[in-house]
């Protein structure tokens, strides 16, 4: 090795470093904040364009929930600053009064004054509210916020146990199957709460529903993650049965590695370093470059909506995931293919003159504008990915010789 080949490598990540930071401070949340902060009726807006320009007013639930992390996390991960923590407590108030049916489980949409346009059709939306709720209350420790995930806790672990007793909009499940979806937040969403609790029994539940992904969906002998499956843990040879979802299955490696560290199991950690390989080669597209949204176990026509299109979320899980995966394997594939997605997502994404990334892009990586999912610009998956970098970079960065 070269004397100096230590020296340049400290270089790259600490370059890295300042890129993602001028990324989220300097151009992400300061879209955020100009754009979107409901300061009449509380919350934030998330149905925007890329200018910032308003679509709608409506409030899908998950969103306010997932922006209640984001801003939470930047007060505790990145820097202190009440502004962030009084945004954060704003749209807290604003979910906490309006986010919950009678029987307490989390809604889908309301106006923007806060009524119920869409009921509980997404226990997803349950998922973000554990989240969002534990890393707001790191940030304050305040007791509604605590008792609130608590509650969705217990009331998620009854409707758990009772399959086909919730709804996962925006994706249906098929009848007599269960989805990977649900597994992988809940697992990520309980071992937050578990570890903010000290509560050994969540703890429990959420590695209960991290082995699930690992054993049920996640299948080494066909290097594969499946999105469904039988209740009783078969594959289907059907469209929806063979659906696999890259960018997802590499998210779900992430949210494992965090669990199975808190473990020590150095077994799984290393299946799902190597999940995180085998789906960032599934999906990547060789001719045009960039991860695509799905493809057929089988090797067919996917039967996932969009396809082959390229939008924002995978690429920044895979960032994180991948970034993840060098710092502690330290093998070369890990940082190999995180430039290649570092360098497609920062020449693809961004909005110029705008800040935050533009977020569906067809497979030559042009604009469309047609639904995926939900109709909204969220501040949840980029900024995510920028904090989770920037602490890692920190500690890759002052780790080297």
């Amino acid at each position: 090795m070269p004397p100096d080949a230590a020296m340049n490598i400290f270089v790259r990540f600490s370059d890295l470093l300042a890129i993602y930071r001028a990324e989220l401070l300097e151009r992400t949340i300061p879209f955020w904040m100009t754009h979107a902060i409901d300061r009449e009726y509380g919350g934030i807006l998330t149905c925007i364009a890329d200018d910032g320009q308003g679509i709608s007013t409506d409030k899908y639930m998950w969103s306010q929930l997932r922006a209640i992390w984001t801003f939470s996390a930047l007060y505790n991960r990145i820097e202190p600053r009440p502004d962030w923590l009084a945004i954060a407590r704003g749209i807290f108030d604003f979910a906490a009064r309006y986010g919950r049916d009678e029987a307490g489980r989390w809604v889908f949409a309301v106006d923007r004054r806060g009524r119920v346009l869409e009921g509980a059709t997404s226990i997803y939306a349950d998922g973000f509210a554990i989240y969002g709720l534990t890393e707001f209350a790191r940030a304050t420790g305040d007791q509604q916020a605590i008792d609130l995930a608590r509650a969705a806790y217990e009331n998620v672990q009854q409707r758990l146990a009772r399959p086909g007793s919730y709804a996962t909009a925006p994706y249906p499940i098929p009848p007599g199957a269960k989805a990977h979806a649900v597994a992988m937040i809940f697992a990520l969403a309980f071992h937050e709460l578990g570890l903010l609790l000290a509560d050994d029994a969540i703890l429990a539940a959420a590695h209960d529903l991290a082995e699930e992904v690992m054993t049920a969906f996640l299948r080494p002998d066909r290097r594969l993650l499946y999105e469904y499956v039988t209740l009783d843990n078969q594959l289907m040879d059907t469209p929806q049965g063979r659906a696999i979802v890259p960018g997802h299955a590499i998210e779900s490696m992430w949210f494992m590695l965090h669990i199975y560290r808190h473990w020590g199991d150095e077994a799984r950690i290393r299946q799902a370093l190597d999940a995180i390989r085998w789906h960032v080669e599934q999906g990547w597209d060789e001719s045009f470059g960039g991860i695509l949204l799905a493809r057929d176990a089988t090797g067919g026509k996917p039967w996932w909506p969009f396809a082959d299109s390229k939008l924002w979320w995978p690429h920044t899980e895979a960032l994180y995931a991948l970034l993840l995966a060098y710092q502690l394997a330290g093998e070369d594939w890990a940082l190999d293919w995180y430039q290649r997605v570092h360098n497609y997502a920062f020449t693809h994404f961004p909005v110029p003159g705008h800040g935050e990334w533009t977020q569906k892009l067809d497979r030559q990586g042009r604009p469309f504008t047609q639904t995926v999912a939900l109709p909204v610009k969220d501040p949840f998956h980029l900024p995510r990915s920028l904090i989770l970098n920037i602490q890692t970079l920190e500690r890759i960065a002052t780790t080297l010789p």
